[in-house]
Order: C-alpha cells, then structure tokens, then sequence
C-alpha cells in the first residue's frame, strides 16, 4: 500500500471536502463529472486504492467481477446503496460504506416543500409570472388545496420518513398516518403522533397526500402502482423524494390525466436524468432534479463522512459506516 492510498471520486464533490482528502490521499476525479462508463468503474477499481461512487454510477457484478481489483473499499457518497451489487463486493473482499444519517434534514425538508408547492400551485404560478401571462389578482385564479388538518400518509418510516412525519404534524397541523413493513411499536407510533397502518392499501385509501420513504428493494420497485393508484382519494397527491423505482411513471400519467390525482411532487425518476414528456408536459406536476440532500451543508457533510470512513479503513480500523 502507497503511503498517501489513491482514491478516485466518479463526481466533483464540494470544494473544501477535496482538500481535505488531499491532505491525506491523491485524489483522482472522474474529469468529466457525468455518470461513469462500467468500462471506466473497471479501470477505477484496477488503478485506484478507494472508488467513490455516487448513485449514478451502477457498480453491478459484471463492473466488480470483470476487474482485476487493486481497490479494497467503495466509500460511497450517498445513504442509498442500491447501485452497489453488496454480494458480488463481499466475493471481491471489497468493503462498501455509506453516509448514513446526515441527509435525513435537508431531504424532509424538501419533501415539505414538495408537499406545499404541489398542493398550492406554486410551480404553477411561477410559471404564470414568468411568462408574463398575469393579469392580476382573480378570485378563481390558481386553486390550490390547503395543508392544515389534512391527511398525510408516510410509506416508510426509517430517518427521512420519521423526520417528515414530525414536521408535518408540529409545522402543518397534519395527521399523519405511517405504514412500513416493519412498525415501530404503539408507545413509540403515540409519542411522534402518528397513527400506523396494517397495509399499504389502508394508508392510500385514507389520506389526501402520500410521500414516499422507502428503499428500492426486490418488493418495492413499482410499489405505487396503478392498482395502487386506484386506492388512494380521488383528488389525492402523491410526493416521491426516496427512488424514481418506487413509482410506475406510465401508472401514474394514466392517474393524473384522469383527476385521480390531483397532482404528484418528483424529486426522483425511475431512469434518471430521463423524464417522461408526459410528466414535463402536465401543469399540476412539479418536478425536481434530484435535490434531495442539494444544500451546500448536507453535501460537505457527506463527503466528511466518506472521509471518515477511508481513514478509518486505511488505518486499519473498521469503517463506522460499513454496509458489506
């Protein structure tokens, strides 16, 4: 092992988290900071010491088994893991880390916002201003649905879906009702106010706005489906901050074209950075570019987290953050 280890970043990170590494490691960019090629992740794992994908970049079985890997750890920028195939990294003796826990803020936060834009129109109304198509105060102009004392349901209950759920019962007034696999129990559902669920059918017939928390997995791609989208109130709006994947994109055209929704708030597509036109095209849809951890506070935090995590390894000590 080199004294200072190589380690390649597959994105430009903020700016005073690569200085950092830098004091400790040679840092390597993918320098056309675009999602990278498996051709390019099998020449990073070959050359470098540490790669550091990002959600963009798969890191599948055939990228880890058709390298010769010099790489002994994928320090992950980012919470979600699910572009790492973790079983085909064990039978590499590769270890993979994540950058749990700093991103829960700055996501709810924007689920809130989400939530808010979506049910007042105000995406809608920028666009108005925008274009220089206001006339003026109209007592019929913009409908919106206001927020206090409706119903918000919570698919998934981990840090992101906890911290939303709180927000919107002490900021908005909201009832809340949580549905995950796995509950938290009755005394811990009462002391965050929140009222559980025995399914997801449940959940969706009962409240006026769904946000989804969920990891992708196996049973939870395309969990919001059109027969789920049947369930939920005529006039409902769905909000997806978690993974594009959780959604079937051509279901949920179908459900808003019909005013069975009355809207949806994106941040996450199923095949990023691609966007359905449909969805481009509907004005009750407001759509985000993935900015869910977007603040200048959270990213740092991430990448300090990652660095934690390679001094840890590169010390010989057990990364904190380690997922495989």
């Amino acid at each position: 092992m080199p004294s200072r280890p190589r380690i390649l970043l597959s994105r430009r990170w903020p700016e005073r988290v690569e200085l950092l590494l830098a004091e400790n490691y040679e840092v390597a960019r993918n320098a056309p900071d675009l999602p990278m090629s498996a051709a390019a992740m099998r020449q990073a794992l070959r050359q470098a010491d540490a790669f550091c994908p990002t959600v963009t970049d798969p890191v599948n079985a055939s990228v880890l088994e058709a390298a010769s890997c010099r790489a002994r750890i994928l320090a992950n920028y980012g919470a979600g893991f699910e572009h790492i195939d973790l079983k085909a990294a064990r039978r590499a003796g590769i270890v993979v880390t994540n950058t749990p826990d700093v991103l829960t803020d700055c996501t709810a936060d924007l689920a809130l916002a989400l939530l808010l834009a979506t049910a007042r129109g105000l995406a809608r109304g920028d666009r108005l201003v925008r274009a220089g198509n206001w006339t003026g105060w109209a007592p019929a102009s913009i409908y919106g649905s206001r927020i206090g004392g409706k119903t918000l349901g919570v698919v998934g209950f981990g840090r992101i879906g906890r911290a939303v759920a709180q927000r919107a019962r002490r900021g908005l007034s909201m009832r809340v009702l949580v549905y995950t696999p796995r509950p938290p129990d009755n005394q811990q559902a009462r002391s965050l106010g929140v009222e559980l669920c025995g399914n997801l059918d449940e959940l969706l017939a009962r409240s006026d706005i769904v946000s989804l928390h969920c990891p992708v997995t196996s049973g939870t791609i395309k969990m919001i489906g059109e027969a789920q989208l049947a369930r939920m109130r005529r006039g409902a709006i769905l909000i997806n901050t978690a993974r594009g994947a959780l959604v079937d994109e051509s279901a949920l055209v179908k459900a808003l074209r019909s005013g069975r929704l009355a809207g949806a708030g994106l941040d996450v597509y199923a095949r990023e950075p691609e966007v359905p036109r449909a969805l481009r095209q509907m004005d009750q849809v407001v759509l985000l570019p993935h900015l869910g951890s977007s603040t200048v506070e959270t990213r740092e935090a991430m990448g300090l987290r990652v660095k934690r995590n390679l001094d840890c390894f590169f010390a010989g000590e057990e990364p904190p953050d380690r997922v495989a």
